[in-house]
C-alpha cells in the first residue's frame, strides 16, 4: 500500500485539475500563454497519475475498474466484480 501522504498529494492534484479545467481551456484558446504560465503547475492534468483506488498503487492500473492488478483478481476471485469469472478450461 502506497503512503498516505502521496494519495492525498495525488487527490490535491485531481482537484486542481478539476478546478482550473474550465480557465486552463479558455487561456489556451485564446492564446494567453503568459496568464497560463501563472496557474499552479499541478493544475496540469499532465502531472496526474492513475493510482489503484483501493491501495493507491501506482503500477499495474487497470483503467476500466479503477483499480490495480492484485486488487482487480482478488475481488474476482470473491466474485466481488460483476461479469468477472476465473477462466478454467
Amino acid at each position: 500500500m502506497a503512503k498516505k501522504s502521496v494519495i492525498a498529494r495525488e487527490r490535491k492534484r485531481a482537484k486542481l485539475v478539476d478546478k482550473y479545467a474550465d480557465l486552463r481551456k479558455q487561456l489556451k484558446k485564446e492564446g494567453r500563454w503568459d496568464e497560463l504560465d501563472k496557474l499552479p503547475r499541478n493544475s496540469n492534468p499532465i502531472r496526474l497519475h492513475n493510482r489503484c483506488q483501493l491501495t493507491g498503487r501506482p503500477k499495474g492500473y487497470m483503467r476500466q475498474f479503477g483499480i490495480c492488478r492484485v486488487k482487480f483478481r482478488e475481488m474476482a476471485l470473491f466474485g466481488k466484480i460483476p461479469g468477472i469469472t476465473k477462466a478454467s478450461w
